[in-house]
């Protein structure tokens, strides 16, 4: 299962995500859940380092597929804006392969 766990700090603003896991939904190179939460997640960081201006640090792990994002103060409007998109894209998946193979989750931090 793959697991998101979406961080904010108390006044509701993004500090950062991590993902970490595998779906499971099929064969490895067949996995449809897997390669779109993939997708989703390397394009914000992408999009994040390529259109705005915010300083952040990425940690990525390839055995344990995990990466996590961590913002060095709270991202301004198009970064907001790219983490708003990367949490529809993954509701989306989510709503429509069910919470058996990805888990996404809030959390203040």
């Amino acid at each position: 299962m793959v697991f998101v766990t979406v961080l904010k700090n108390q006044n509701e603003q993004y500090i950062g995500f991590e993902c970490i896991g595998h779906a499971g939904y099929a064969e490895a190179g067949e996995d449809i859940v897997c390669a779109g939460v993939s997708v989703l997640v390397i394009n914000t960081v992408n999009s994040l380092d390529c259109f705005t201006e915010e300083k952040f640090r990425t940690d990525i792990d390839e055995k344990t597929g995990r990466i996590g994002v961590h913002f060095r103060r709270p991202p301004g409007h198009d970064a907001k804006l790219l983490m708003d998109s990367l949490i529809l894209g993954l509701q989306g998946i989510q709503e429509n392969y069910g919470v058996g193979y990805i888990t996404l989750d809030f959390k203040e931090v």
